[in-house]
């Protein structure tokens, strides 16, 4: 990995549908949140106080629902860092997600640590750049040799004392055959160690949304246009079940209405319960997030010395 991170082996998991029927112990909520949107000079004691109040009276937050797949693409030991782009170009997108607890008031969960990873503008995943986005895209990496050495688009963030973690990165773009969206876990009772998150458990694995016409128009922009095809939208995608907010749709605001190029925020409030276990294992499969990875995706496990963290996104 990269900065300070000791040599360590990374486990690849491999893809899990969606887990079906009831809601488990271990389900959890997501909901709407625009407190995370306060001025940087809010205090965490106003923070969490504004965090608690808002969540406790959404609805959504005490909805309980099923987790999500883990997903294909998913590497252990991601950097604890709030700007993950490690030089990607594509649209900016900063992310406020919002951790509460559902057995306890929707209080702001202080420490929990999301975790998140996504595609890149052309829907390469880092550590598996070999694999075909489907459609027509340039070629991440013609050199399998070294597509394991990517680290980008992927890290963890601790929640302040409002339950708050942000993220600078880019808006992601697609693969067959699915939609645009983020993954994400929360885990807790772990600690920040040489750079990365360890210990603890997984609370809550999951997937974030963006509206289909916002995504429909930054994908006509550079570089998202250079990956022609048939995008999947909401309503046919194999993961999002039309849920809104509860479903992990995010709310988005332009940075500058009139120019989609300058980005956008997301924010999400998660509601979890501390005590469950949910690490988005389960059975089934079924296109890009089945129990395989597509075609062309690398094997092995990756070496610990990545590529350096680059700069932030550029339109």
């Amino acid at each position: 990995m990269t900065g300070n991170h000791k040599d360590k082996s990374i486990t690849r998991r491999r893809a899990i549908a969606v887990t079906g029927g009831s809601v488990a112990a271990g389900g959890l909520a997501v909901a709407g949140y625009q407190a995370a949107f306060a001025d940087a000079g809010t205090t965490t004691t106003d923070a969490a106080a504004t965090a608690a109040t808002t969540a406790s009276e959404s609805t959504g937050c005490m909805t309980l629902m099923s987790s999500v797949t883990e997903g294909p693409y998913y590497l252990d030991n991601a950097l604890v860092r709030k700007d993950i782009t490690e030089g990607k170009s594509g649209v900016p997108l900063t992310l406020r997600l919002t951790v509460v607890d559902a057995t306890d008031g929707c209080t702001p969960v202080k420490g929990a640590a999301v975790e998140i990873w996504h595609c890149d503008a052309w829907g390469y995943y880092s550590g598996y750049t070999t694999a075909n986005p489907g459609g027509s895209a340039p070629a991440e990496s013609e050199d399998g040799s070294t597509a394991n050495d990517n680290t980008y688009l992927r890290g963890y963030q601790l929640a302040n004392a409002g339950g708050v973690v942000k993220f600078e990165t880019i808006f992601p773009g697609w693969y067959t055959p699915r939609t645009c969206h983020i993954h994400l876990k929360v885990h807790t009772g772990g600690q920040k160690e040489d750079g990365t998150y360890e210990g603890g458990k997984v609370n809550y694995t999951g997937q974030l949304f963006f509206a289909d016409d916002i995504a429909e128009e930054i994908f006509t922009l550079e570089p998202y246009s250079k990956h022609s095809g048939n995008y999947t939208t909401l309503d046919n995608d194999m993961v999002y079940d039309g849920g809104s907010a509860s479903s992990g749709l995010l709310t988005l605001k332009p940075v500058k209405k009139a120019d989609p190029s300058k980005g956008y925020k997301g924010f999400l409030t998660v509601a979890i319960d501390p005590d469950a276990e949910n690490t988005g294992a389960g059975s089934g499969g079924g296109g890009g997030e089945g129990g395989t990875p597509p075609s062309g995706a690398p094997t092995g496990t990756p070496p610990s010395d990545a590529p350096s963290v680059s700069a932030s996104a550029s339109s």
